[in-house]
């Protein structure tokens, strides 16, 4: 059954609805990081560096269709919020109709392109035709990607952060198992790593598909809701396509600078590759309040409730830049001990120890404009995300990386610091829309 995120304390409805979305964010970005921790137990630096960049290239993906996934989380908070449940269920039939739609043709046109896409990412010769086995297999489990993921947006839509929380859990037991069967027990490498993740996906919507079966949710589907509708559709992909891009080329940038580190050496890149899986973990809060704070302010806006929106992203702040602040420091005496749990080569270790001190500070920075952007998409205003994110890219990130590579080749602390120099007017933009909104009374 929906909940109703609209009334009672603010500060307790963003912590109860965001730790279930936090554990759900942890146990997904634990995907990767078993992959890589497991293969670097059982395997080379080779085939380390192939799950690196292969999983780098699927985490792009998925944070894409998470972002599209976005604009249905929006359209059926706010119908929730409003009390349209005709609305919610329309929307909900709308957005199983355009991802399915849309998982077929993105699994068929990677599969074909995926030689030119281990190209593009300048991967080390040594562990190309490891990343072209993972990232095949993991091509072939895109529908199964896109199905958790509607399937979790709509939940969250509805108020309900805990069931996409449980069906993670089941994935990611299952992950673990698979990787010690396939890496460990039949030596399979970057193929099992792949594989164990394309199967636990499979599992886990075999379990959510019967959870909708069984649960109250307050939608009553019928066939017609399937049937694409213009002004539904357009409030989805008015808020998703630019979060999607977004989000895109958020990842790009971070391909962009495994391209860089890549050129330097088979250590670089692995070192780099750990380090990204390191920050994935510890960007789980500052993501978490972007989708926390888009999902409880959607249904704020729906009720006309604006001052409990308002109030939402305030807490929010409050909550990632304590955080990042503790993060950041903590990490600077324990970076070297934690990069060293992936891999006992010393220069990777020593490497990635420079490169996570420095970029660590973007948890600071990240968690403000992330805070920021959740409130913008349950406004309908995800171009603003959209902006400040490609001009932090374009203008700070990508030509940042590339010149501390030039200037610093031995080292690849300041590469790191591009990170939290992006972020940062990514700030100063996001605070500037929000005064302009709150002086022009939209808000």
């Amino acid at each position: 059954m929906e909940k109703d995120l609209t009334t009672g304390s603010v500060l307790k409805n963003i912590v109860f609805f965001s730790l279930p979305y936090l554990l759900s964010y942890f146990l997904q970005t634990l995907y990767g990081m078993a992959d890589l921790f497991i293969i670097g137990q059982f395997d080379s630096i080779a085939s380390i560096t192939a799950v690196s960049v292969g999983s780098q290239v699927m985490h792009m993906l998925t944070v894409m269709i998470v972002g599209l996934a976005m604009g249905a989380t929006v359209t059926i908070g706010k119908a929730v919020g409003g009390k349209q449940m005709d609305q919610a269920s329309l929307a909900v039939g709308n957005t199983a109709t355009l991802f399915m739609g849309v998982a077929g043709t993105v699994m068929i046109v990677l599969l074909l392109l995926v030689k030119p896409i281990v190209a593009v990412m300048s991967t080390p010769a040594a562990a190309v035709s490891g990343t072209i086995t993972y990232l095949t297999i993991c091509f072939i489990g895109i529908p199964f990607i896109t199905a958790y993921n509607i399937i979790s947006s709509i939940f969250r839509g509805l108020g309900d952060s805990k069931s996409p929380m449980y069906f993670i859990i089941v994935a990611c037991g299952a992950n673990i198992l698979l990787d010690y069967l396939f890496i460990g027990g039949l030596h399979m490498g970057a193929a099992g790593a792949a594989l164990g993740t394309t199967l636990s996906q499979t599992i886990s919507v075999i379990v959510a598909l019967y959870a909708i079966r069984k649960k109250q949710t307050g939608i009553r589907l019928q066939k017609s809701d399937f049937k694409l509708h213009g002004t539904t559709m357009g409030q989805i992909l008015q808020i998703g396509i630019p979060v999607a891009l977004q989000d895109g080329f958020i990842q790009i940038a971070f391909i962009v600078i495994t391209i860089i580190a890549n050129r330097r050496g088979l250590n670089e890149a692995a070192a780099v590759g750990i380090v990204e899986k390191i920050i994935g973990v510890v960007f789980l809060v500052p993501s978490t309040m972007l989708s926390s704070v888009s999902a409880l302010s959607a249904q704020n806006i729906g009720a006309g409730k604006h001052d409990r929106a308002t109030g939402t992203l305030h807490y929010a702040l409050l909550i990632t830049v304590g955080y990042g602040i503790v993060v950041a420091i903590v990490m600077q005496f324990v970076s070297y001990h934690v990069v060293g749990l992936f891999t006992d080569d010393t220069v990777v270790v020593r490497l990635g120890d420079q490169y996570l001190r420095s970029y660590i500070w973007d948890t600071v920075f990240a968690g403000i404009h992330f805070s920021f952007s959740g409130y913008f998409c349950a406004y309908g205003l995800s171009a603003i995300s959209f902006i400040h994110n490609v001009l932090s890219i374009l203008c700070v990130r990508i030509p940042g990386a590339y010149l501390a590579s030039v200037y610093y080749p031995n080292t690849l602390y300041p590469m790191g610091l591009a990170a939290p120099g992006g972020s940062l007017l990514s700030v100063l933009i996001c605070v500037i829309a929000f005064v302009v909104m709150k002086k022009r009374r939209h808000v």
